[in-house]
């Protein structure tokens, strides 16, 4: 009996010793996780807060900006010459090689020259002829003189003698002139380049007959070491600049002798910049467009009349404009605006007044203070009343601003994180 009331005590002892033990286990266990977990569920929300977006901004500066057009213009030789014959003749041989350089007096064809070296030769037959008549004439003259004051001749016959000297020498006069004139058909058979310059093709060939009727045209040289380029603008633009110099808004940007700069069809700049010649007085009616001129050098013969190019033409200046990326630029009927980057770092919409254009950007004339960050880049990752990283803007996502924007969420997020994460 003893022996069974022992092993039962001991049964439950040694139970209840367990259960001791599991429940101080367990509270241990809990009063453990309860403060790390507060802790980390503390934590939690400042770590997986997004940093603000960055966004590419520019600083307002004033300063005297230039107010430039763009505009199409064609490229136009400089001197142009139609080569044709002053003679009707058959082209016997060409001369030149086409796309040539040529010069002034360089002969180009050849023409038969056979029927007018047969009239000069008659011209000069014709001209002794008169010669000869002319100094018999003076001979006979000359004979009377002692005669006519002896009175042995009537004074009829010395008015006569004197009147056959006269006629003699007009003759000369005149066989002189059609010598000449057979020279230069002979001449003219050989035509030649009326100016230097560069020489098309041959527009006609051996055999042909020229000048009969009409006058043929041969050949164009053209001289392109220097190139006129004709432009266009629209009325209304042009007197709203002038309107602008009058009221003392903008001034002049180089008179008439501004600078212009071609820009070709793929983009580029050419290399030479030219010099505005004139502008027309008057207004196309149909298009409602003032024409202007420029030359421009072309030392390499880069250019090529008849192409078409863009005219980049300093028409003003603004003594104080700040210059803004079109992208930043937002244009309406209603106004144009830009954000700017504002107190606490919001984005703020700000009214600006444009001016005009230079190059890729725009003339700001008014509603920017200096020193003020205005957005050109991020606008897709800005929120409302959400503020932002404003980070310096380059081109084409340039070197400073790619810096600044990967380095300021960096230094918040733990160095395993991916670099993924820190664009977002």
């Amino acid at each position: 009996m003893h022996h069974r009331l022992d092993s039962t005590s001991v049964r439950r002892t040694t139970a209840g010793l367990a259960t001791l033990a599991l429940a101080a286990a367990l509270v241990a266990c809990g009063g453990g996780s309860s403060p790390s977990g507060a802790g980390t569920a503390a934590a939690s929300p400042g770590a997986g807060a997004p940093p603000p977006p960055a966004v590419g901004v520019i600083t307002a500066q004033p300063h005297a900006v230039a107010i430039r057009a763009e505009l199409p213009g064609r490229l136009e030789a400089w001197r142009t010459a139609q080569v044709r014959a002053r003679v009707a003749g058959i082209v016997q041989q060409r001369l030149f090689t086409e796309g040539a350089e040529v010069q002034a007096g360089q002969s180009l064809y050849q023409l038969d020259a056979a029927p007018y070296r047969a009239s000069l030769d008659s011209a000069v037959a014709a001209q002794a002829k008169a010669e000869a008549n002319l100094a018999q004439a003076q001979a006979t003259l000359t004979r009377n003189e002692p005669l006519v004051a002896a009175k042995a001749i009537s004074q009829t016959e010395w008015v006569a003698a004197q009147t056959a000297v006269k006629q003699a020498q007009a003759d000369v006069a005149t066989a002189k002139a059609a010598v000449q004139t057979a020279k230069l058909n002979v001449e003219y058979a050989a035509v030649r380049a009326p100016i230097t310059g560069r020489i098309g093709r041959a527009l006609v060939t051996e055999g042909a007959l020229v000048g009969q009727g009409e006058v043929t045209q041969m050949a164009l040289i053209q001289q392109v070491d220097r190139l006129y380029v004709n432009f266009t603008q629209s009325a209304s633009e042009a007197l709203r600049l002038r309107r602008a110099f009058e009221s003392g808004q903008f001034k002049r940007a180089g008179g008439a002798g501004a600078e212009v700069q071609l820009v070709m069809e793929d983009g580029t700049e050419y290399t030479h910049p030219g010099k505005l010649l004139f502008s027309d007085l008057t207004v196309d009616a149909t298009s409602g467009q003032v024409t202007l001129r420029a030359e421009v050098p072309n030392p390499q013969g880069v250019l090529l009349p008849g192409l078409y190019v863009k005219v980049r033409l300093a028409q003003a200046e603004a003594a104080q404009g700040v210059l803004v990326p079109q992208q930043a630029v937002t244009r309406g009927t209603a106004g144009d605006t830009v954000m700017v980057v504002g107190e606490g770092n919001l984005p703020a919409p700000r009214p600006v007044k444009i001016g005009g254009a230079n190059g890729a950007d725009w003339v700001v004339l008014d509603g920017l203070k200096p020193g003020e960050r205005v957005i050109v880049d991020g606008f897709q990752k800005m929120r409302p009343k959400t503020p932002v990283t404003p980070v310096p803007w380059a081109p084409m996502g340039g070197a400073p601003a790619a810096s600044a924007a990967g380095a300021a969420p960096a230094a918040s997020m733990p160095a395993s994180a991916p670099a993924s994460a820190a664009s977002r």
